[in-house]
Order: C-alpha cells, then structure tokens, then sequence
C-alpha cells in the first residue's frame, strides 16, 4: 500500500508564517496587502499562481514571489507547526503503507521542515512545486511521487486538506481522503473526495480498519 500526504492543513499549520511572509511582499512592492481571509482561502495552491488571483500582474508575480521565499525562509521553521494527531498519522501509517509527500511547496524546504519535525524519516520520496511542471490539481505531482515509489498496482490513498488534492488523486486514478483540518470547507471536500473524516489520524485509522 501507498499513502500519500499533502503538507499544509494535512500535517502542518504553517499559517502564521505564509501570512506575515504575503504581507511583507506587498510591503516590498509597496502595494497595500489583501485581506488575510482571502489569502487563506488560496493556500495549497503555488505561489505564483495565489499571487495572480490576489491581483499581481503576470509580469510581476515572481518578483513578489521572491520577496515572499526571502521572508519566509528564515521564520518558517519558528512559525510552522505539527497539526494535531498528525505525527501519530504518520507514525501508524509507516507501519501499514509506504508513505510519500505531494506538496505545492518547494521541495527542499518541505523537506528541512519535515526534518526539523523529526518526521522525514517515515517518507520515501517528497514530490514538491519544484518538481513538476504541473502542480496540483493536476495529476502530475501524484504520478511522479508513484514512479519514485515503484507503484506496481498496489493500494493508494492521497490524503489532503482540499480539493486540488482530491481532484489531483482523481486525476491520478488513486483514492482520495479529504481532511477538514486545514483549509477545505466540509462542503467542499465532500464534492470531491471520495470521503471527509476530522484529521489524518482518522484517515490512517480509516484506512487500517
């Protein structure tokens, strides 16, 4: 069996620091920040692509990418934290399945994250925005992080916050479990994803039972 894990609102609340990095952009490019609601409500999707539909020109989103990456860098590891249950997901789900991480963030510093978490060592490939040319909802990131792990027919689950994971899982022909510890509405997931449960742990549960 395979399992695959989102990162943000899945296993990690890294809110505060993608806040305070999106409103020190807009302070670099002297231009007044969006409401934080509607940030939020874009998460899990790239940056580049969030910056866009807040209103940056095409032109001029990766200079405030940029900006975002250099404040973000050095207060992620301080501002980001495990979610609830989600290490003792990660833990019981090394024990069923071989596990992996598909994330719109880039991969190194999911990595230094995951690490700094103490939990990198239950995954055997991490698949970031960065890697692909198509991230989610399409079903590139799902089907490289697959070939990484020598899929051969088994059992797989993606397991996220959202419907890009979902919707991506979908498009990668794989089991998707939506979870309403991030930033996905109830409603939402339950449009998309195969079945909604509270946290990853109940997902992990779900799966083993």
């Amino acid at each position: 069996m395979i399992i695959l894990f989102d990162l943000d609102g899945t296993l990690i609340d890294s809110t505060p620091a993608i806040l305070e990095s999106f409103h020190e952009a807009y302070k670099t490019m002297n231009t007044p920040c969006p409401d934080d609601e509607k940030i939020k409500s874009l998460i899990g999707l790239p940056l580049d692509i969030m910056f866009v539909k807040l209103g940056v020109d095409e032109d001029k989103k990766w200079e405030y990418v940029d900006a975002y990456k250099k404040h973000y860098r050095p207060i992620s590891k301080a501002k980001t934290s495990l979610l609830p249950f989600a290490k003792e997901a990660i833990e019981q789900a090394s024990k069923i399945a071989t596990l992996g991480i598909v994330t719109t963030k880039t991969s190194k510093y999911s990595e230094e994250l995951m690490e700094h978490f103490g939990v990198m060592k239950y995954f055997k490939c991490l698949i970031g925005r960065d890697d692909v040319d198509n991230p989610k909802p399409h079903p590139e990131p799902i089907l490289k992080a697959l070939k990484a792990l020598n899929y051969n027919d088994h059992k797989v689950y993606m397991i996220g916050d959202t419907c890009l994971d979902c919707v991506s899982a979908k498009e990668a022909n794989v089991n998707s479990i939506g979870v309403l510890s991030g930033y996905g509405s109830r409603e939402s997931l339950l449009s998309c994803s195969d079945i909604v449960v509270e946290n990853s742990l109940k997902a992990i549960k779900l799966i083993n039972s």
